[in-house]
């Protein structure tokens, strides 16, 4: 299950070997300067929340979402399982616009909120 960790002045979200395989990538990272928002939604399949088309990646409607949501602006990278809430962080540089990321400790979030927001 993907998590995200605050290391010194950097925001990562490690993945397990399995999420990895289905992403087709690493765990991403990204300066703690350049999260520019985080809003929490609770159901992730929905046209406001998801853009685009998975490329590369693993999809399988309302089960699972792992890797990369192209569109014409951008792309985000996506990890979450069911309809389970979503961290939705908004990056201001970097190879993703955002980070869609299942929820698995409200404490992580709360964390990273406290540190872009002093």
């Amino acid at each position: 299950m993907a998590h995200l960790r605050i290391i010194g002045d950097r925001v990562k979200l490690e993945l397990s070997f399995w999420e990895s395989l289905g992403a087709f990538h690493s765990s991403p990272e990204v300066g703690i300067e350049d999260v520019s928002s985080i809003q929490v939604v609770e159901n992730p399949w929905t046209n406001q929340v998801l853009k685009g088309v998975r490329a590369p990646g693993t999809g399988f409607p309302f089960l699972v979402l792992l890797g990369t949501m192209r569109y014409v602006k951008g792309k985000d990278f996506c990890a979450f399982y069911k309809r389970r809430p979503c961290a939705v962080l908004s990056l201001s540089q970097g190879p993703f616009k955002r980070w869609i990321v299942e929820i698995k400790d409200m404490n992580e979030i709360d964390a990273l909120k406290k540190v872009i927001n002093p």
